[in-house]
């Protein structure tokens, strides 16, 4: 008979249709997630209450509302998609690392890639133009960019539709005329 290890016996699997939240800024951060299937956006609220995109998920990506568990998530979490992830009480998570080679794996590698993916986006808000944004967007989120509406994208990179369709038209351009 199969034993089940410590990180299997300890997550369920959750669907959510598009449109569902997974979590809610301002509320506990008690779950943790692992998205299968799907496409999920991080946001915010900026001071004039608009929707400021913050974070795109897709599969293999871990889902937190915050690095400690138990505070308040920072971010609302929703799925553009038909999702399936695999959720977790993060305060058991956290408290097998270092215990579970397996979940400290994981946890380790999930945050150092968060924290990448956190830092080049700081970089390119603040340093780059609209066409450099767009294609940095690209290499990082390759397998997205026809399953994320183009409001999104644009929101993300923190530049108008029109930037993004115009840096979209640049890509094409610079693509057509290079042998």
């Amino acid at each position: 008979m199969h034993q089940q290890s410590i990180s299997e016996s300890l997550h369920s699997t959750k669907s959510l249709k598009t449109g569902d939240l997974f979590l809610k800024i301002g509320t506990p951060c008690v779950h943790i997630g692992m998205l299968n299937k799907g496409v999920m956006r991080g946001f915010v609220y900026n001071h004039e209450g608009d929707e400021i995109t913050t974070h795109f998920y897709q599969e293999g990506d871990m889902i937190i509302g915050s690095f400690i568990p138990n505070t308040n998530v920072a971010m609302t979490v929703e799925a553009l998609e038909n999702c399936e992830i695999s959720v977790a009480n993060y305060s058991q998570i956290m408290s097998n690392v270092n215990r579970d080679k397996e979940i400290t794996r994981i946890i380790t590698n999930q945050f150092q890639k968060l924290n990448n993916q956190l830092q080049s986006r700081l970089v390119s808000l603040l340093n780059l133009k609209s066409t450099e944004k767009y294609e940095l967007f690209l290499k990082e989120y390759t397998s997205l960019i026809n399953r994320i509406p183009h409001y999104f994208i644009a929101n993300y990179l923190g530049i108008t539709p029109t930037q993004l369709s115009r840096a979209r038209k640049e890509l094409i351009e610079r693509k057509r005329s290079t042998p």
